[in-house]
């Protein structure tokens, strides 16, 4: 089977944008529910692959969807999805960058910057780091306070114009602009402070601590 979606894939780079689109959206429910991430391995081109570490992943809408920003804050609070949308929003069009080399051009997004959330709820003075919890109930993504609060780092409530789709990590997910993907946390549940700077799932495994671009 893997061979014949690297056929497909390479047919996919020949044939150009359009056929790539199509055959990501093809190859979406069979990237989120491979775990082993052997299919984001297909030659795609500058397109999205689709990717959990837990395989699927159950989705969530307005009804049930909430976000805790919680840890060592003043003011937890806990925010439905009309909460965050209530919010002022940022939008920017930025690139994104996987790790493992393919990237996607141009992306719009809009949402709410995290650093926002962070004077809301209002660190304590033992505060050093935040962790970033996906709902899937086993990724989690480190970040220093002040990489947290960079102006390119927003709650993701919107791509392309349109709600983030769950394939994407909706209805919420991070994107970080000046780190590569495994920074932007798919699935968001919640923004916890903490008085450290420990590896999140995948810093665990060996990827960078900063995961800054290009560093």
């Amino acid at each position: 089977m893997v061979l014949g979606l690297l056929g497909l894939g390479a047919l996919g780079v020949v044939t150009g944008a359009t056929v790539q689109d199509g055959l990501s959206r093809f190859l979406a429910p069979i990237q989120m529910n491979d775990p082993t991430g052997l299919t984001s391995l297909v030659p795609l081109g500058n397109t999205w692959r689709y990717y959990s570490v837990t395989g699927a992943v159950e989705p969530r809408d307005a009804a049930t969807y909430t976000l805790k920003v919680d840890g060592l804050v003043d003011h937890p609070s806990t925010y439905r999805l009309s909460d965050l949308e209530a919010l002022p929003q940022l939008s920017f069009t930025d690139d994104f960058h996987c790790v493992t080399g393919w990237h996607v051009p141009d992306v719009p997004w809009t949402g709410v910057r995290v650093a926002d959330l962070l004077e809301r709820a209002a660190p304590t003075t033992d505060a050093v780091g935040v962790r970033f919890h996906s709902f899937d109930g086993t990724y989690s993504v480190n970040m220093t306070l002040d990489q947290a609060r960079a102006d390119d780092v927003v709650v993701a409530l919107r791509m392309y114009g349109e709600p983030v789709t769950h394939d994407h990590g909706g209805p919420v997910r991070i994107y970080s602009g000046s780190m590569y993907g495994y920074k932007s946390t798919k699935w968001l549940s919640g923004i916890e402070v903490t008085d450290n700077d420990d590896p999140g799932y995948w810093e665990s495994r060996g990827y960078p601590l900063d995961g800054i671009i290009d560093e």
